[in-house]
């Protein structure tokens, strides 16, 4: 037979006792796992939140450096073209004081030149014999260019033709002779007439039949070549 076991008001209190403990304590265990929880979940939030940080910077950094790396290529560009325009200055520079230079050892040499040639020129007319402008100065000068131009006469032999045909007048006008009539008039200190002039005109003296110089030269080298010289002459030729 079954033995009866009595619960006495002792064993009751026990108990509530116990199932008092033991919800006490499945309510701890509740609670320390409930604020684990949120704990974890902030420390997740913070490691995020220094990554992110961490992130941000390196990217700043990044953005400074490129453009750091950026404004040293614009410098080193901007170095290089400056380098160029005065390596392009400095030699154009150098073109024109070369041609500067050239001109103004141009213009030196031509003054030079210049000099020497008024100087030679002055010297040439210091040393060219000076004739009066008379009828003696006249015969004098023709006879040092016809001896240059070996053309024979003498003094007396020019001014004694020139006496008969002219009188010693440079202007003198046949306007009455065979030569006048036909339209070429003989003129000047003996007696010439156009195409005789034109064709025994002496190289250096004018080109002009009333011209006392021109006039006797030329005479007196028809006379040469018709006559043998105007020494031989002692009539109308």
């Amino acid at each position: 037979m079954p033995r009866t076991i009595r619960i006495t008001r002792s064993h009751k209190l026990a108990t509530a006792v116990l199932v008092a403990a033991g919800s006490v304590t499945a309510i701890a265990a509740t609670g320390g796992q409930s604020d684990a929880q949120p704990a974890a979940a902030k420390t997740s939030i913070a490691a995020e939140k220094v990554a992110g940080v961490s992130t941000a910077k390196e990217a700043a950094a990044k953005k400074a450096a490129q453009e750091t790396a950026a404004k040293k290529a614009a410098a080193d560009a901007a170095a290089a073209k400056k380098a160029v325009a005065e390596r392009k200055a400095a030699a154009e520079k150098a073109v024109a004081d070369r041609k500067a230079e050239a001109k103004k050892s141009a213009e030196k040499a031509r003054s030079e030149k210049q000099a020497a040639n008024r100087s030679t020129e002055r010297k040439a007319v210091a040393a060219r014999k000076q004739y009066k402008n008379n009828l003696d100065g006249w015969i004098r000068e023709s006879l040092d260019i016809m001896k240059k131009k070996n053309i024979p006469g003498s003094y007396e032999g020019l001014h004694r033709n020139i006496m008969r045909e002219s009188s010693g007048n440079p202007n003198a006008v046949n306007d009455w002779d065979i030569n006048a009539q036909n339209g070429i008039p003989s003129k000047g200190l003996l007696q010439v007439i156009q195409p005789t002039f034109d064709a025994y005109h002496v190289n250096g003296t004018p080109k002009k039949l009333t011209d006392p110089v021109a006039n006797i030269t030329a005479a007196a080298n028809y006379a040469a070549d018709k006559y043998g010289s105007i020494d031989n002459v002692d009539s109308a030729y």
